[in-house]
């Protein structure tokens, strides 16, 4: 998933406010509380901290560094992006094709990285994401140039999660319905969510909810103006989650959090804390 700007096309360094600003913050946060107790625990915001492809901003996207950092940071899961290779095995990167090797899933792993030895396997991120909820997005999208209608990328990340023996804390979603129905269809104990870009959050909600999958994953963008509040309702009613993406500005993390969102997916893992009241105040 990409980035996505918040609705108020702040610039980057509002991410970090002088410290009137954090104070006033600071009040806004005990209203809040005050006024949503069930979006809070003991004055601290009970939403999950999601870190977007790792902890991208201190080590390379996707990578096991990216991923260490991430719980170093103090995120409570991570969000990664699965390929499958010509091998049948599951490369963790965002994109499907690398200048230097072409469409992963034309190459095995071992091809893959012998180029790029920063792309881990899947097992390996699970292994060193133990005790984290880690989203894992299958790629595999209509009009992409790795689409592979017979989803059989679904199929090997349903198969590498059962050999695992359900030790691992995991959620997997995909933009792409079919995709995610087929984990669904193979794997029924299997948490599932619908990713959404730039479509009506409720319209969407009923999706994944007659599809059988366990939640939703709007872009931030779409939850402005009071949406997420009305999702979020419509959400508890029918016994899914919401975990939005990709949300950096800590007032809109605030916000969202306030509106009772489960997860935030976020590159700012340190910010989204602080704004939660989780953390350190972000220096001014």
């Amino acid at each position: 998933m990409e980035r996505v700007t918040s609705p108020r096309q702040l610039e980057p360094s509002t991410h970090f406010t002088s410290g009137a600003k954090r104070g006033v913050r600071a009040a806004r946060c005990r209203r809040q509380q005050e006024r949503r107790p069930g979006a809070y625990r003991g004055g601290v915001s009970t939403t999950r901290v999601i870190a977007h492809r790792g902890g991208r901003h201190g080590a390379p996207e996707n990578t096991l560094a990216a991923f260490a950092l991430a719980r170093r940071l103090g995120a409570d899961g991570v969000e990664l992006d699965v390929h499958r290779t010509a091998d049948d095995q599951l490369v963790v990167c965002h994109d499907a094709e690398e200048p230097s090797l072409g469409l992963l899933p034309t190459r095995t792993l071992d091809e893959i990285q012998a180029v790029r030895p920063e792309f881990p396997e899947l097992g390996s991120v699970l292994d060193e994401c133990v005790g984290l909820l880690v989203n894992v997005e299958i790629k595999n999208f209509p009009g992409t140039k790795d689409h592979d209608p017979a989803c059989r990328v679904a199929d090997l990340v349903a198969e590498r999660l059962a050999e695992r023996d359900g030790n691992d804390s995991v959620l997997v979603s995909s933009f792409d319905l079919a995709t995610i129905d087929r984990v669904k269809a193979v794997a029924p104990d299997l948490p599932t969510g619908l990713l959404t870009f730039g479509v009506d959050p409720i319209a969407a909600l009923e999706t994944a909810r007659s599809h059988g999958h366990q939640a939703l994953h709007p872009d931030s963008g779409s939850l402005a103006h009071g949406a997420a509040a009305e999702l979020v309702r419509a959400a508890r009613e029918v016994g899914l989650a919401v975990n939005t993406w990709t949300v950096n500005d800590a007032d809109y993390i605030a916000e969202l959090a306030e509106a009772g969102v489960d997860g935030l997916i976020t590159d700012v893992v340190d910010v989204a804390l602080s704004a939660l009241g989780r953390g350190p105040e972000p220096p001014g």
